[in-house]
């Protein structure tokens, strides 16, 4: 299949396969004649797992060591375990952090009414200060 197909197939862009190309994540594909990159299977089920890393926020750094591992079956999943445990103390510091910033942003919130002008705004007065 052309890169077109692929995208429509995995939902990806055309650009965001080629980025993938790029950074070694993506198998280069084979060229027809006319220059033409044309994917099989094995580059759809690729992307999907990259697609897949992508929407669990896994960085591009551990996409490729999660890849490194697929492609070697025989090998303990210890490593791609702690490459998850540690995928996991990220997401709750960033739940902290926006639990953080939820609670200043009501408290922001509550400083202003509706009832105020522009130069009473307490909004406006804390991102100022």
């Amino acid at each position: 299949m052309k890169i077109g197909d692929l995208a429509k197939v995995t939902g990806c862009s055309i650009q965001t396969i080629r980025f993938y190309e790029r950074k070694g994540l993506l198998a280069k594909p084979r060229r027809t004649e006319a220059n033409y990159r044309t994917y099989d299977n094995v580059a759809l089920e690729e992307l999907t797992f990259i697609k897949q890393c992508r929407s669990l926020d896994i960085s591009m750094k551990e996409i490729e060591t999660l890849l490194q591992n697929k492609n070697n079956p025989d090998q303990s999943c210890a490593s791609v375990n702690a490459l998850i445990d540690e995928h996991i103390i990220q997401v709750n510091e960033k739940i902290s952090e926006l639990s953080q910033l939820k609670m200043t942003l009501e408290k922001m919130s509550k400083s202003c009414g509706t009832d105020k002008t522009i130069k009473e705004c307490g909004i406006l007065s804390e991102l100022t200060s």
